[in-house]
């Protein structure tokens, strides 16, 4: 990843450490529920470091496809974590439902 990348990841990571920091002094959300916004939101920021990523590909580097999936899962985790308040079933067919989609697309890729 070049040094620009890292350097707008950084910022994003903080800009998203202070949105769920302010959602929680505004007690819009519990202590509880901070780690997996954090997830879900770097998550997000990840699957949008693929679409840069897949616009200009570099040679010996970690493919589009990789760093979507890296993000899918950040994602697909910190969803888990915040509707684990509403039963643990519900998280574990959030992880299994992730993990066949995940499963489908790597198979149906396309080199």
């Amino acid at each position: 990843m070049s040094e620009r990348r890292q350097l707008l990841s950084i910022g994003v990571f903080f800009i998203i450490l202070v949105v769920a920091i302010l959602l929680v002094a505004a007690k819009l959300i519990n202590w509880g529920q901070f780690v997996p916004l954090l997830l879900g939101l770097f998550g997000i920021w990840i699957i949008a470091l693929a679409a840069m990523r897949a616009a200009s590909p570099q040679k010996y580097e970690r493919t589009a496809f990789s760093t979507a999936a890296m993000g899918g899962c950040l994602l697909v985790l910190g969803a888990a974590l915040y509707i684990y308040y509403l039963g643990w079933l519900y998280s574990l067919a959030l992880i299994l439902l992730a993990i066949g989609l995940i499963a489908i697309a790597a198979a149906l890729r396309r080199k």
